[in-house]
């Protein structure tokens, strides 16, 4: 496996950086591309560790910046500015002369999740599948105003990853939105998890322990 650094051109000659895992050898021909979420970028250990692990197995994984992250800022750009980044991402792996996949996996932290599976029930997005790593189903203590809407409209599959402490998705409520969903679905729940997956000292687990149950879950996932 090799990282490859990469320029994605986003509009106006505005571009963001990505980052390209790319297998030894014998690539798949599904490769995913992963998002970050709010309060951080690409280069999040969690989404470092996916996207090598999955070019291990033969997945070619793209990691891109959203513009804010790639200028420095904080506060997330506005939802027009988000769809391009992450649209944007998509034709540059989709339109690879040496990687292009045949089949393409949206997998998102947070934001990144939440904005992809919005265009993908818009149909502005054309992955097959979509990977949620701790979707936010609902600011904090505002359980009466979950994000759902438009998961209902997604077709392709989706696999939600979610933490029992999670403030930002309630679990039991998660579980009626999934009942609700026409698409085939799965979840994986991680234990004692926060949004970030993190799980109190007294569980004595690893933060690697955790990612690399979400990676064999995914590779598990794909394969199927």
């Amino acid at each position: 496996m090799k990282d490859e650094q990469v320029s994605i051109p986003v509009v106006d000659g505005v571009k963001v950086s990505g980052i390209f895992s790319i297998p030894d050898s014998g690539a798949k021909d599904t490769g995913v591309i992963l998002a970050h979420g709010a309060g951080n970028d690409m280069s999040h250990p969690m989404l470092s560790f996916l996207a090598e692990g999955l070019a291990d197995e033969g997945y070619p994984a793209l990691r891109f910046n959203f513009l804010y992250r790639e200028m420095g800022k904080k506060a997330p750009d506005g939802q027009d500015m988000l769809y391009l980044a992450w649209q944007s991402a998509y034709r540059f792996f989709a339109g690879h002369p040496q990687y292009r996949p045949k089949h393409i996996a949206a997998a998102g932290k947070s934001l990144g999740g939440r904005i992809a599976s919005q265009l993908a029930a818009e149909g502005m997005l054309g992955v097959e599948r979509l990977i949620f790593l701790g979707y936010p189903l609902h600011a904090p203590g505002r359980k009466d105003r979950p994000r759902d809407g438009h998961l209902y409209k997604i077709e392709a599959p989706m696999f939600f990853f979610a933490g029992t402490k999670d403030r930002f998705c309630d679990l039991q409520l998660l579980k009626q939105v999934l009942s609700k969903l026409s698409a085939p679905w799965e979840l994986e729940v991680i234990e004692g998890g926060d949004h970030s997956f993190h799980v109190p000292k007294s569980y004595a687990t690893d933060p690697t322990e955790i990612y690399e149950q979400i990676l064999c879950r995914t590779v598990e996932w794909l394969k199927g």
